[in-house]
């Protein structure tokens, strides 16, 4: 039995980089940043450790073009592409707005607009472009990043096909750190339970959850009794023994 986001309270805001330092426990870690738009988040991560090494993906031109503008450090690799579960070429929904909202460029996924405009009904898609698109796994063989201590991914909707296209590269990751959609965005989006279970079965289990993103932890490159989760004693051990947190990697901490 995996760990259902229910069994998780959630926590208000969002998750501190700080935060993710202090788990990561390195000052060089390597993180893969897919949806990396403008280079913000990298930006963020650059402050915290500057020694990290990071490879960031972005299919959007526009985003593109800052990303390149503001991100400078050595330490960044830049792919110029989507991931999910298909190497070649896939359409792109661009996102833009309305008013002073007109160039947005941080709602875009290879996913087409379903519900995301009930919660932001200012959002337009009128754009398809064809993107290059890589699988995960395809790319790491080709790249050896090896042991990944973090993979951020805010990929609006796609998140199953990051999942699909990259298993073996999840496997070998410590961290994994991802938007999700309380409703079906975007074609196709899966819940976050769903999420959770893809990633149980590669070894993960959820550790914390806010209110559109989620961070799973690797039980079998992390050791569990070092994270209190929070959740009752007797909710069932978020390993998967099927004892209670209390009897289970609970009872030390």
């Amino acid at each position: 039995m995996f760990l259902r986001s229910k069994d998780l309270p959630q926590e208000p805001g969002a998750i501190a980089i700080s935060e993710l330092k202090a788990l990561i426990g390195k000052s060089d870690p390597t993180i893969l940043e897919i949806g990396a738009n403008v280079g913000q988040t990298t930006e963020a991560f650059l402050r915290e450790m500057p020694g990290a090494r990071m490879f960031c993906f972005e299919p959007e031109p526009r985003a593109i073009r800052q990303f390149k503008s503001r991100i400078r450090s050595p330490n960044v690799a830049l792919f110029e592409c989507a991931v999910g579960n298909r190497n070649g070429t896939i359409t792109f929904h661009q996102s833009s707005g309305e008013g002073a909202a007109k160039d947005w460029d941080q709602s875009g996924s290879i996913r087409g607009p379903k519900r995301v405009f009930e919660m932001w009904p200012w959002l337009k898609f009128e754009s398809q472009i064809e993107v290059p698109i890589v699988r995960l796994d395809d790319w790491a063989a080709d790249k050896n990043p090896g042991t990944v201590d973090l993979i951020w991914a805010d990929v609006q909707g796609a998140e199953s096909d990051v999942i699909l296209g990259g298993t073996e590269t999840i496997r070998n990751c410590r961290f994994f750190f991802t938007e999700y959609g309380v409703i079906e965005w975007y074609e196709g989006q899966v819940s976050l339970d769903q999420i959770c279970e893809a990633m149980f079965d590669l070894g993960f289990v959820l550790y914390r959850k806010f209110a559109m993103d989620a961070l799973f932890v690797n039980k079998n490159l992390c050791d569990l009794r070092q994270f209190k989760f929070s959740i009752t004693r007797n909710t069932l051990c978020p390993c998967g023994s099927g004892q209670k947190y209390k009897h289970c990697h609970g009872s030390l901490t």
